[in-house]
């Protein structure tokens, strides 16, 4: 697998994305992966926001919020996230939401881009950065994607001595977004795409968005939510 970071220009908010990636992308090969920063989506989208809005922004981006020692621990759109992916970091002294039907947004780039390129195998992943409890530094999230499938699937199947796998799943769509974020940066490296070939997927037609999903008293992490009471907000 090979993954190479695109250096560009400064994103602009409300600038068109697809003319943009077009700029400095010049070739995709079959059976790629385009990864595209969630930053530069959500502002094309215009996601943006004054930061003395922040703490009540989180709450109304959120379906459950509490403060912790640093941030805001979160649940957005089934994903546990900090401050509900709101950054500040090159935002240019505002806040940069996370930006909305990012399954959309991965859809429509590749469609255009398997159009632009002549191409039938294209993966498309919006990453963000996030966190793991008990771990530091920040790794990848995919929060939409579109061309391949997000989960590969062992339960069935049989381990190298025969015994049947029960729970074995690799989250395919957050290790890429994860390799392509430690490729493009958390500082000033300014590589908001990056590249990715011969990665190990399954590309697909259309994506299961909720394949990756696991109901919260199923998840490994529940015995630190039974106690908390949380749900989508009317």
């Amino acid at each position: 697998m090979e993954i190479l970071p695109i250096k560009t220009r400064l994103f602009q908010e409300k600038e068109d994305l697809t003319s943009f990636i077009f700029k400095h992308v010049k070739n995709i090969p079959n059976n790629s992966i385009l990864v595209v920063a969630s930053k530069i989506v959500a502002l094309s989208q215009g996601r943006t926001a004054n930061v003395k809005d922040k703490e009540k922004l989180i709450k109304r981006e959120s379906t459950f919020a509490i403060p912790t020692q640093k941030t805001w621990l979160t649940i957005k759109d089934g994903m546990v996230m900090a401050s509900a992916g709101i950054d500040e970091s090159n935002a240019k002294g505002k806040l940069v939401l996370l930006p909305k039907d990012p399954f959309g947004v991965a859809g429509k780039i590749h469609q255009t881009v398997c159009k632009k390129f002549e191409i039938k195998n294209l993966g498309v992943i919006i990453s963000d950065s996030s966190l793991l409890p008990m771990r530091s530094g920040a790794i990848g999230l995919a929060i939409g994607y579109a061309g391949f499938k997000g989960v590969r699937n062992y339960i069935g199947k049989k381990d190298i001595f025969g015994r049947v796998l029960k729970m074995s799943r690799t989250d395919v769509a957050d290790s890429l977004a994860t390799a392509a974020v430690l490729c493009m940066g958390e500082g000033d490296e300014q590589q908001p795409l990056t590249l990715i070939t011969n990665a190990p997927v399954e590309f697909v037609e259309k994506v299961d968005k909720k394949e990756m999903r696991i109901a919260t008293k199923k998840d490994l992490y529940s015995p630190l939510f039974k106690h908390i009471k949380y749900g989508k907000k009317k």
